[in-house]
């Protein structure tokens, strides 16, 4: 048998692009190993298909990870296999939604790269609880409570605990628990019914900016908040009815307790009252963004009234909220841009529920 090496160029399968490299061609022997080409397509694959957002996951994973290696608190062994362990599923579904491996486009890679970022970030929430008091054990409450004193010349949570009581903090619960329904009424049609394609990648990557940037920041400024660090100030207990007993078993339950600055549940809000303005042209957020703004408006004050933020935790959650909103709308009109120019697939496309004619 003879063989020779042939100028053959390798092609990616999907794409039809071609890609540079010469491989050894067997002339005689049928058996002989053809192209080698799955491990170069899966790269060119990813170089061409991955997203912004998903590469601003992959930086807060790496973040996070470099954070706990270095944490000085409890816990630090299993923190770094935890992370290890996010970076390693969320790898392997980066690879499987956009290296070529489910056909771009397909309603099971569309699909699947939603909730590749979507469960990333929003599950890493959970460890959170074990994750920042692994980086470190401290607190920043007296600074951040001297800081607001120095600056504003009031805490809010101190000022109104004259108004405290059983009405006006079941007001103030509900519109706090309503964050969760917020969210899901915004994540969830974003996730399996999104419209436009531009707007899907405005608010997927706005969102993931506004979480991920909160997460990590988190392990830079932890603290308590004013319930625990102030509870010898308050004269007013804290008591409502179902919606306040709601938000206490959240918070106890699932909450990462040194998670003040900046305030997710003032930035998560205002974001999406921001991106429902930004869209107010196209349905639904026409209808909606008034709706959204006053119960972010509810909810920000909540934050201060029911004691778990300091004023400057609101302000922080403010500015990450809107400019997230900016920002990420100019990276996705400059994403849009690249790819089109590249010749590769939008960063999204719609799912198509019902079967193709």
């Amino acid at each position: 048998m003879t063989q020779s090496i042939e100028p053959r160029p390798q092609t990616d399968l999907e794409s039809g692009e071609r890609i540079s490299g010469m491989v050894p061609v067997a002339e005689d022997d049928a058996s002989a190993p053809r192209l080698r080409t799955a491990p170069v397509g899966v790269l060119a694959h990813l170089r061409r298909n991955v997203t912004v957002t998903e590469a601003v996951v992959a930086i807060y994973f790496t973040l996070m990870l470099f954070a706990v290696a270095f944490g000085t608190g409890p816990g630090h062994d299993e923190c770094v296999r935890t992370v290890l362990i996010d970076i390693a599923l969320f790898t392997t579904a980066v690879v499987i939604t956009r290296g070529g491996i489910l056909r771009q486009g397909s309603f099971a890679q569309e699909m699947g790269s939603r909730l590749t970022v979507f469960l990333g970030v929003f599950l890493s929430y959970f460890q959170l609880r074990h994750i920042l008091p692994a980086v470190s054990s401290r607190a920043l409450d007296a600074q951040i409570y001297a800081f607001d004193l120095r600056v504003f010349g009031v805490e809010p949570s101190i000022a109104w605990d004259r108004f405290v009581n059983p009405t006006t903090v079941e007001w103030f619960a509900f519109f706090y628990f309503g964050y969760f329904f917020i969210l899901s009424l915004h994540v969830l049609p974003m996730l399996f019914n999104a419209q436009s394609r531009f707007r899907l990648a405005h608010f997927a990557l706005g969102m993931t900016l506004v979480y991920v940037t909160a997460h990590l920041v988190y392990m830079l400024v932890p603290g308590w908040g004013p319930y625990h660090h102030l509870a010898s100030e308050f004269r007013h207990p804290l008591e409502g009815g179902l919606f306040w007993r709601l938000v206490r078993a959240t918070v106890d339950g699932a909450g990462a307790q040194k998670d003040i600055f900046p305030s997710l549940h003032t930035a998560g809000p205002t974001y999406f009252a921001v991106f429902s303005y930004l869209h107010r042209r196209s349905h639904p957020w026409r209808y909606t963004w008034p709706f959204v703004a006053f119960a972010a408006l509810q909810i920000i004050i909540a934050t201060m009234f029911l004691r778990w933020h300091y004023v400057i935790d609101i302000i922080a959650g403010l500015t990450l909220a809107v400019t997230a909103a900016l920002v990420s709308k100019k990276l996705v009109e400059w994403e849009d841009k690249r790819r089109a120019d590249a010749g590769a697939p939008p960063s999204f496309s719609l799912l198509e529920w019902r079967p193709r004619d």
